[in-house]
């Protein structure tokens, strides 16, 4: 692998704290600054929602200035997350934590982006396995934010989560860092096309491939959130386990999620895209029979465990198979729209996931999650069956 990957598997395992960070103690700290229960999981969710807001400006200032310059931004906004985060703990301020976790969000739509650049870095049979090398930086962020959460004290802290939103901060200087010395945009290339043009994105959707790739990344995302965000607050509020059993589990899951890194980008050259979505599938499946089956700690864990390997496999898998559907001139228009549907989707699942679970408990919840599987079996089986010619990666 060129040596531009390896920066961004260093950049993004500082600078994508930031999310497992918030997905550990947002609820948390949200539960002991909101005026009612029912908004504690409000920062989990703005997280993502200041992620989508942040995409069509990301994408649009890379086609124009380069990647290099949006992504020394994007370390800025989570600079200024963990900030804001310290102050609201400082001043016990709800809004002004939900204002830090919308800022840390627009930082990781920026990081969101590593991927594509790493595939622009390699050739075309390389782009799964660059995409999924870049992907191994969560492994480093899934340890690292959680426990960078509870420096200082923690929760029990004088101002509850101060120094955990301080070293936020400093985690993300050290990011920037990485990407000003490291990371050269000469790495990346273009295949062949100038920027902007290409056909209308009308006719890029009349093509079943968009869809599958789309709905792979974004229903999987969506339901990763879905059952991620509920599960501290399910651990610990529902199921009276401690803050330190709910914190492995977020750990150990978030890990689950990248560490198939390793070997997904080999699983789609040996197995091929479809049968990887439909691994991914099972696991999902697998998660929810677990989680519905009881709540002691390793149901819990295994169930965790299951969703962060099925959301790799239909991530890297939906990643990986978008490019089919674009030509190089329609890139940034096509991966700014699959990345707005896809965090769309997860804002939506991350804020509703603590009225869901105070509506219709811990299994109610799973169950909602079902149909969403099916649909993304639905949109994959039509453009399986109006599958033409293969066009250059594996199918």
């Amino acid at each position: 692998m060129p040596l531009n990957v390896w920066i961004l598997v260093a950049a993004q395992a500082l600078a994508m704290c930031t999310a497992p960070f918030i997905v550990f103690i947002g609820s948390i700290h949200g539960r002991l600054l909101a005026p009612s229960p029912e908004l504690a999981t409000l920062p989990v969710g703005l997280v993502v929602v200041g992620t989508v807001l942040a995409i069509k400006p990301a994408t649009w200032l890379m086609e124009r200035i380069g990647r290099k310059p949006v992504m020394l931004l994007g370390t800025l906004a989570g600079t200024l997350a963990g900030s804001l985060g310290a102050l609201a703990a400082w001043t016990a301020s709800f809004p002004l934590l939900c204002v830090a976790a919308v800022v840390g969000g627009t930082g990781l739509a920026v990081v969101h982006q590593y991927r594509f650049a790493a595939m622009e870095s390699v050739s075309s049979d390389m782009a799964g396995s660059a995409a999924a090398r870049v992907l191994l930086g969560g492994l480093v962020a899934a340890w690292l934010g959680p426990e960078i959460a509870l420096a200082g004290g923690g929760g029990q802290a004088q101002y509850p989560f101060m120094g955990g939103w301080l070293a936020l901060g400093a985690v993300q200087v050290l990011a920037m860092v990485v990407l000003t010395f490291g990371y050269r945009a000469s790495g990346e290339h273009v295949r062949g096309a100038a920027v902007g043009g290409g056909r209308p994105m009308t006719a890029i959707l009349k093509q079943p491939v968009i869809w599958a790739a789309i709905s792979a990344a974004a229903v999987g995302y969506a339901i990763m959130s879905f059952i991620m965000t509920a599960t501290p607050l399910s651990m610990t509020d529902i199921a009276s386990h401690p803050l330190e059993d709910a914190k492995r589990v977020i750990q150990l899951h978030i890990m689950a999620m990248y560490l198939p890194s390793l070997i997904s980008g080999w699983l789609i050259r040996v197995v091929g895209i479809p049968r990887m979505m439909g691994l991914g599938l099972l696991a999902y499946l697998g998660c929810v029979v677990l989680a519905f089956s009881g709540i002691t700690f390793h149901h819990y864990l295994s169930a965790l465990i299951l969703l962060g390997i099925g959301w790799n496999f239909l991530f890297v898998g939906g990643t990986t198979l978008l490019p089919q559907g674009y030509q190089d001139e329609e890139r940034f228009r096509v991966q700014g729209l699959n990345d707005l549907v896809v965090f769309g989707s997860q804002a939506t699942a991350a804020m509703s996931a603590g009225a869901v679970l105070a509506a219709f408990h811990w299994t109610g919840l799973l169950l909602i999650a079902v149909p969403f599987l099916v649909l993304h079996g639905v949109l994959m089986a039509i453009w399986l069956m109006g599958r033409r010619a293969p066009t250059g990666l594996p199918e």
